[in-house]
């Protein structure tokens, strides 16, 4: 729930400075996060932490659980005396600052972990003990990353007999099996634990954070292979009977076809919801507030075959509704969610809303239409919910407005207030930009969220993410550099002016 006015930045942990391929959770993210203070923000927006897949997306991940070892700091292991600076030193990335390169950073991080992992002290280890056994996802997660290795990288249903049975694999394990799962538990203990200090840094420093958790997850991961019961699959051959995906919206004229495997909400809700409340439980340690995405599909989901060709094919759906959130509200009182409701809408969503009383979405720009009166114009924004300039899946600011029709740039700017014939000036001044912010600032959202590339006023070619498109997303980042050119007195200034504390 959101309980103050205030304001955030978006800033993947990914796309963080430093010298390593991409982010970590090191001195560097410690940086970013008083500079966010500084420019009189409370929130930080990442993307979800979760590993990502070979493209770089994190919402296509072998854990909803685990946090991705690339962001593990080296220098941080270096200084626990885990690694030598030789060893850091090989772990750095001599191409562009600019873009993300995961391979290298995954191929790095690997050999790192190894020597960290061969030189753990006894004691290190049984902390590492101590914390599987609080968070019995770990074990789970790293026997599944230890087969996937063993067996060449290829997706748990096809593994041979064990292992592909979840409930047979951990007897059928060798010692070299076993120390491998013990090599993938010491990786998570490393990565959780670093986020962890690095989450109360930012708490001490008066930042929240504002995470991200997809909805579904992947089709090859820890989690259906631990949970086969609780998805739509074969009970034969464990293939996907049907998946997930969208129908036509604003981002795809055929819709999205996802392909994850959908959820039997009846087993689960059989089951008491117990992986949903694990799974928020986990997400509560990692946040302090939690963005659900793809929220519409708990009230009613797009199920298509799994031989289709698109997701024009699929049906709705109903989802578990309340019956899920009643359980969860049960468990832990008060939910800190974001619903992120965007996309095709209905009543059930609407209704489904207003008896959780989460906070949804709204994106400026998807209101620059002037036939209508958009719910995601400022002046229909209601007090419960987080206004974004643009999120992770839209084009820049500046692009937007360089991108649009004449006519829905027109209505842009005669509705922020800009009437410069310099519209198109980009950077961190940008004239256009900054109407369009304080647009947003001033509605009445009690949360208004900006990407870090509209901080800056950058183009196209900062794009985090196209959807639907499957290779070329999540690569940008930036220096340190850059984010010392922002001009922190302006949103110093806008925060103060519209009480966003």
């Amino acid at each position: 729930m959101l309980h103050t006015r205030a304001s955030g930045v978006l800033m993947p942990v990914s796309s963080l400075p430093g010298r390593f391929g991409c982010g970590t959770f090191g001195e560097d993210a410690r940086r970013f996060v008083r500079a966010v203070k500084e420019m009189g923000f409370s929130y930080w927006q990442v993307l979800p932490l979760n590993p990502p897949d070979p493209h770089g997306s994190p919402y296509a991940s072998a854990s909803a659980f685990a946090v991705s070892t690339l962001y593990i700091d080296p220098d941080t292991l270096a200084r626990e005396g885990l690694v030598s600076p030789a060893d850091v030193e090989a772990a750095a990335f001599s191409g562009s600052p600019y873009t993300a390169d995961y391979a290298f950073s995954k191929a790095a991080h690997e050999t790192l972990l190894r020597r960290a992992f061969a030189n753990a002290p006894q004691a290190l280890l049984e902390r590492v003990r101590a914390f599987c056994g609080e968070h019995r996802w770990c074990t789970d997660y790293a026997r599944f990353c230890a087969l996937h290795r063993a067996f060449g990288g290829r997706p748990w249903y096809e593994w041979p007999a064990p292992f592909a049975d979840y409930a047979r694999a951990a007897d059928a394990m060798d010692d070299a099996l076993k120390r491998e799962t013990r090599f993938y538990e010491f990786g998570q203990y490393l990565a959780c634990t670093q986020w962890y200090a690095l989450k109360l840094y930012a708490n001490e420093q008066g930042v929240k954070v504002l995470g991200d958790m997809p909805f579904y997850v992947s089709a090859d991961s820890a989690d259906v292979w631990a949970n086969r019961a609780l998805f739509e699959l074969d009970a034969r051959t464990y293939l996907r009977r049907r998946v997930s995906g969208v129908p036509p919206d604003y981002f795809s004229a055929d819709g999205q076809l996802w392909g994850n495997p959908l959820y039997d909400w009846a087993a689960m809700e059989k089951d008491n919801y117990r992986w949903w409340c694990d799974r928020l439980k986990e997400a509560r340690t990692l946040y302090d507030t939690i963005r659900i995405d793809h929220f519409r599909a708990f009230a009613s989901y797009w199920a298509v075959d799994a031989a289709a060709d698109s997701a024009r094919e699929g049906v709705w759906e109903k989802g578990p509704g309340m019956r899920l959130f009643d359980t969860l509200y049960a468990a832990f009182g008060e939910l800190p969610i974001v619903a992120e409701d965007l996309g095709t809408y209905g009543e059930d969503v609407t209704r489904l809303l207003e008896d959780t009383g989460f906070p949804g979405m709204r994106v400026i720009q998807f209101g620059f239409s002037p036939d209508a009166d958009s719910t995601h114009l400022p002046h229909n924004y209601p007090q419960n919910c987080v206004a974004y300039v643009g999120t992770h899946d839209n084009t820049t600011l500046l692009a937007w407005l360089w991108e649009a029709s004449e006519r829905d740039r027109r209505f842009a700017l005669d509705y922020c207030g800009f009437s410069g014939g310099n519209w198109g000036e980009g950077g961190f001044q940008s004239p256009a930009c900054r109407r369009v912010i304080e647009t947003v600032w001033r509605s009445g959202a009690k949360l208004a969220v900006i990407a870090f590339q509209d901080l800056c006023g950058f183009g196209s070619d900062a794009r985090m993410n196209v959807p639907g498109r499957a290779q070329g997303n999540w690569l940008f980042r930036t220096t340190q550099e850059t984010i010392d050119q922002i001009d922190k007195a302006y949103y110093q200034k806008i925060n103060r002016l519209f009480k966003r504390g």
